[in-house]
């Protein structure tokens, strides 16, 4: 048993819990209690508690008389969070390519170079992180406090979603970073109607690669579920 001592542990079994949520590991309608958590993560209760009270706050979870509930992430929301990013994002990328300058383009172009490096160590938690930061980036660019303070928090938030994705889809990886570079050559240009496109395709990419992440990972624990069912039958 591992004893709660530090905040990194802490957000560790946060970020584990929050990832089993948004990956469907832990079913929508699902009840979790402290105990079962703390045997799965190997960990004391503490955490587990405050980690639950997190979720608790971003509305992952809720409290039940038989337990903590998942609330969990529904299809309806992945949809909804896609088309506000599609809408407003394009917006900002069109106006970070009529204010970008240099400097700008310099950073764009390293963080891509920096994708490329760790994509080929296999590193996709580094690649996840950098594409943070080059959406960010973008942002920062836009010329807007307004439509930065909205799409940063909801690009951190789907990409949480999208760890997923990302993670059992190697072919994406690769391709995504191949969109990032035709978004900054058009970008270093200021073609403000053609990076519109080029954001809007890649934010469309990203979407349906979720879209059947969730839905695999669905069909999977359905198989397991029957399997387990046979088993006990048998």
């Amino acid at each position: 048993m591992i004893e709660y001592k530090s905040v990194s542990l802490a957000n560790q079994v946060f970020e584990r819990i929050e990832y089993n949520i948004l990956s469907g590991e832990y079913a929508i309608g699902e009840i979790i209690s402290e105990k079962r958590l703390a045997a799965e993560l190997g960990v004391s209760r503490t955490p587990i508690r405050e980690a639950l009270s997190r979720l608790l706050e971003e509305r992952l979870v809720a409290d039940s008389p038989s337990g903590t509930v998942v609330l969990g992430i529904t299809d309806k929301d992945v949809d909804d969070a896609y088309e506000v990013k599609r809408r407003i994002e394009v917006l900002a990328t069109r106006w970070a390519s009529q204010l970008i300058d240099g400097e700008g383009v310099r950073r764009l172009s390293d963080i891509i170079d920096q994708q490329e490096f760790y994509a080929q160590k296999n590193d996709t938690v580094k690649v996840r992180d950098l594409d943070t930061e080059f959406h960010d980036t973008i942002y920062e660019y836009c010329g807007s406090a307004v439509l930065q303070g909205i799409l940063s928090p909801l690009h951190h938030k789907i990409m949480k979603f999208r760890n997923a994705s990302l993670q059992s889809n190697e072919k994406r990886v690769p391709e995504s970073i191949a969109e990032h570079r035709a978004i900054l050559d058009a970008l270093a240009e200021h073609e403000d109607t053609k990076v519109e496109t080029l954001m809007l395709v890649h934010v469309e990419h990203a979407y349906k690669g979720v879209v059947r992440e969730r839905e695999c990972r669905r069909n999977r624990k359905t198989a397991e579920n029957e399997n387990a069912a046979e088993k006990e039958e048998a």
